[in-house]
This record gives C-alpha cells, structure tokens and sequence, in this order.
C-alpha cells in the first residue's frame, strides 16, 4: 500500500482505521474534535487522555483500546505535517487504509481548516530546539598545499552559535566557495518561507 504520509505502516493501523468505521457519525465527530483540540495544543496531553477517558465511559467502551486507536489516527496528522500533505492527499491516505469515504472528507476537511496554524505551530517548535544565536565568519585564500590545484581556492570559517535547551553550543564549519553560495540559496529559500508564514 503506497500512502502519502509514511512510507511503512504497521497492520495494525488499518485495522484501527476500519475500526473507526464502527462509530456512529457522532461519535466520530467528536473524537476528530478532540484529537484536532489536541493537535492544537500539544502540551495539553493529560486534558487529551482524560477526553478520551471521558468519551470511553459515555459510550461504554474501555479507554485503553480508544486510546491505542487514536495513537494509530494521530500518525496521519503528524506525517502529513512532516510531508506537508494537502488535504486532498490525506483523504486519499485514509480511504487507502479503510476509513470510508464520508469521514476521510470530514477529517480532511478538519485538516484543510487548521494545516496552516499546525505548520506554523511545528515550524516554531522546530526553530525552538536549535536556535541561532550569533555567528561568525573569516574568508580565507589557500596559499600553500601539497596539491597545486588548491592553491588559491576561496574557503569560509564559519561559528555558529546555537542555543540547545537552556546552554548554548558552538557548531564549526569550513565551505568552498560553491558550498558557501549553496548555503546562502537555501537561507533565502528558508527566509523566504519563514515570511510565508508571518
């Protein structure tokens, strides 16, 4: 089975994914709002459990097999927002893994509506985790070497400063010329889709 949202996928999570056919269209509903509330504030992982708990005993099931489903549902969201899926994408991904098509359209039309506010949320949380602090650079010219064909090369020192946590960590670099234009491309790229989302 080729999905869109990752590359290997467990049997079990097609099974929880046809098991999510088995709600009523309430139900259903509802646990594609609580788990997008969850998506949308992380950090809230025990106000999450406890829903489900809460959604388990007004519908007399048990909580653990809910909670393990939802696990499985939460791959989607999270691979897509690595992959950058559209909604259309997942949609297709989830009636691949059995989901009916009523539904898959209302979780994709879920993603559809809040993509934008996820990705800005995992691009703050990625920049978060390594920031850049301060850097320096030197050019150098190589002016003697072993090897005649790399005399007079151009090359860049660069020290990055990145904060990791609560300490800070130098990070060294050496490019060419080529390496160093390359890097400058794929800053303005990164500059580019930052604004994007500002």
């Amino acid at each position: 089975m080729q999905l869109h949202f990752i590359k290997d996928v467990p049997d079990s999570v097609g099974t929880d994914f046809q098991n999510l056919n088995k709600f009523n269209d309430q139900q259903f509903h509802s646990l594609i709002e609580i788990l997008f509330q969850f998506l949308l504030e992380p950090k809230e992982t025990e106000r999450f459990m406890q829903q489900l708990t809460e959604f388990a005993g007004e519908h007399g099931m048990s909580a653990g097999p809910l909670r393990n489903l939802m696990k499985s549902v939460l791959l989607v969201p999270q691979g897509a927002l690595k992959k950058n899926l559209t909604a259309e994408q997942i949609k297709e991904d989830l009636v691949a893994l059995g989901l009916n098509e009523d539904r898959a359209a209302h979780f994709s039309q879920q993603w559809g509506e809040h993509s934008v506010v996820l990705s800005r949320r995992a691009l703050g949380q990625t920049l978060m985790v390594n920031q850049l602090v301060d850097m320096e650079w030197k050019f150098g010219v190589t002016v003697g070497t072993s090897e005649i064909h790399k005399v007079g090369n151009i090359f860049l020192q660069l020290k990055l400063v990145v904060r990791k946590g609560n300490s800070t960590e130098n990070v060294y670099m050496e490019l060419t010329l080529p390496q160093f234009y390359n890097f400058l491309h794929e800053m303005e790229r990164a500059k580019a889709s930052l604004e994007c989302f500002s």
